[in-house]
């Protein structure tokens, strides 16, 4: 089954970037011939910026992103909502890519599921 995740909040300050990433991890674990796909949109566009520090004990969206890609996900970066927030793509974490509202058009057609948080 085709899934597509649409994460629109900020990585940090509220927990629905984290919940779609906890979620997109253990659909591709446990779900036999998953396909998940992950397009940031809005100010979730930050959380594929590379280099994030965060305190001890507090989760961190750059390696929950990392794990996602690892297991075979596809991470997609709305690239006005880059642009609009001065993130370039070499600051991308590595395997995310700059998108267009194209290819999420693309995407959601060719979903089974599309989750948005």
């Amino acid at each position: 089954m085709k899934f597509l995740m649409i994460l629109n909040d900020p990585p940090y300050g509220t927990e629905r970037v984290y919940n779609g990433l906890r979620l997109a991890t253990n659909l591709l674990a446990k779900s036999e011939g998953a396909v998940v796909s992950v397009f940031l949109l809005g100010d979730a566009a930050s959380a594929a910026k590379s280099g994030q520090q965060t305190p001890n004990g507090y989760y961190n969206v750059e390696r929950m992103l990392a794990s996602a890609l690892r297991k075979g996900a596809t991470v997609r970066v709305c690239g006005t909502c880059m642009d609009a927030r001065g993130l370039t793509d070499t600051e991308l974490v590595e395997g995310a890519a700059r998108s267009t509202m194209d290819e999420l058009t693309e995407l959601t057609v060719n979903a089974d599921k599309v989750l948005v948080f």
